[in-house]
């Protein structure tokens, strides 16, 4: 068995945790919330510090002291990733799903994601680049 097969989210060294994280980029979206529902609503516009070709954080380790809004997902309650993208491999993890075929630690291989069409590098742009949020909102298909 796979060790994301074994553990609970909480029980993950590390290294597996950080290994869980397919680099999508998903995460990196703004997202914005209706403050009648508490709905949220995906942008395609991403955080200034991603590199939109790998879908990594270029400022990784400093990411929280630089954006104030960028979350450490590891001190949050695994039972309120449901914010994170259905294809986040924290939340089906917490949710109780499998990872999919196209997931690196199954695939062998980062570019299974953007092959997968699940990276946001064909279509994010960063935030510095916009003006308004609303005018980006994106809906993602199940």
């Amino acid at each position: 068995m796979r060790f994301w097969e074994q553990k609970t989210l909480a029980e993950m060294t590390t290294e597996e945790w950080e290994s869980l994280c397919d680099n999508c980029g998903k995460c990196c979206l703004n997202k914005l919330e209706d403050e009648d529902t508490g709905d949220i609503y995906f942008t395609s516009v991403a955080c200034d510090l991603i590199d939109l070709d790998s879908c990594r954080c270029t400022r990784y380790d400093d990411r929280c002291r630089l954006v104030p809004d960028c979350l450490d997902l590891k001190q949050h309650d695994f039972t309120e990733y449901t914010w994170l993208p259905s294809t986040c491999a924290y939340r089906l993890l917490a949710d109780g799903h499998p990872l999919p075929d196209w997931h690196p630690l199954i695939s062998g291989t980062h570019e299974s994601v953007k092959d997968a069409g699940a990276a946001i590098s064909s279509y994010a742009m960063k935030e510095s680049e916009v003006d308004n949020l609303e005018d980006h909102i994106i809906e993602w298909l199940d």
